[in-house]
């Protein structure tokens, strides 16, 4: 239900990351859990706390193992009025609705009654969202996002759904510049902080349609076979987000763009299929990749500038 990852291949004897990516935490709470040990889910979800792009990563990756929903009963059984359990469970229902193992209101009543336990959590939101895509209208994906934004306006994995959602409006047989996917993404980035990894949802966007176009047979599989002009754009959008990165000079916090680093860029052009490009910004970032766009938006983006120029001098 993500974008796609860095290092995910494409082909399917290929290695793929655990979707776990960096956090230590969300691994082994997840080992334990498929143990049946929900008790460090709990404590796990609990020292989350309010970081819901976090929570919200945290949850899906635990509520997409197929066993999930089986163990995350279990503990809403044993702690009815734990708003996590309830989450957790609702959410590991939307993906076995998505699998054809339940019902798609089953799985959007458990997630509403988890946004009554907990108001101010966008995480059932976002589980309805994720279902709202497989088998809702588009006004019930449109009510499903602006429940979470309502609760974190610049919800990662929600701006990057709807961007999804919206991609896939296809009508006729070309592509429209002026489609809606464009207009929200720009809306979307402009509405988010100037540090936010939202600035470069207009590339997101490109991407995304580029994946539909190419899907319908309308435009060649390979975008670098393509002379498109979503693609040129894409690449004229992420240009400017890598002007802004090298404006800021590793130490200057004042910068209005000082956290946004290669991460979202290599990001971008893996999913435009630019794969030797996204691999060399990713040994320029060294071991501080980040594989999410809307993962851990607090890690500290110096480091990974230091990186990229340590290994400039040292290729000279």
């Amino acid at each position: 239900m993500t974008p796609p990852r860095l290092g995910l291949s494409r082909h399917k004897d290929g290695p793929a990351p655990d979707p776990a990516l960096d956090d230590a935490e969300l691994a082994a709470a997840r080992d334990s859990l498929l143990r049946g040990r929900w008790s460090d889910v709990r404590t796990l979800l609990s020292r989350t706390g309010e970081d819901w792009d976090r929570r919200g990563h945290r949850v899906v990756v635990l509520a997409e193992h197929p066993a999930c929903a089986t163990w995350a009963q279990e503990w809403r059984l044993a702690e009815p009025d734990s708003a996590d359990a309830v989450t957790l469970l609702g959410v590991a229902t939307v993906f076995l609705a998505v699998r054809g193992r339940a019902t798609p209101s089953a799985a959007r009543e458990i997630c509403q009654a988890a946004a009554r336990m907990a108001p101010k959590d966008p995480t059932p939101w976002l589980g309805t969202l994720i279902m709202a895509r497989r088998t809702g209208t588009d006004d019930e994906r449109a009510r499903a996002f602006d429940q979470v934004r309502a609760r974190h306006r610049d919800h990662h994995h929600a701006h990057h759904l709807m961007v999804a959602c919206l991609a896939e409006h296809q009508s006729g047989d070309a592509d429209d510049p002026l489609h809606e996917v464009y207009d929200f993404a720009s809306w979307a980035a402009e509405q988010a902080p100037a540090d936010s990894p939202l600035a470069v949802l207009p590339v997101i966007a490109h991407t995304e349609r580029y994946r539909v176009l190419a899907g319908a047979g309308l435009l060649p599989s390979d975008p670098a076979a393509c002379g498109h002009w979503s693609t040129r754009r894409a690449r004229q959008v992420m240009k400017a987000a890598f002007d802004w990165w090298l404006e800021w000079d590793g130490e200057d916090v004042r910068h209005p763009r000082h956290k946004i680093d290669l991460n979202y860029l290599a990001h971008a052009k893996y999913l435009e299929g630019r794969l030797p490009e996204a691999a060399a910004l990713i040994s320029r970032i060294g071991g501080h990749v980040t594989h999410a766009p809307w993962s851990y938006p607090d890690r500290d983006p110096k480091k990974a500038f230091r990186a990229a120029r340590d290994a400039a001098l040292g290729a000279h």
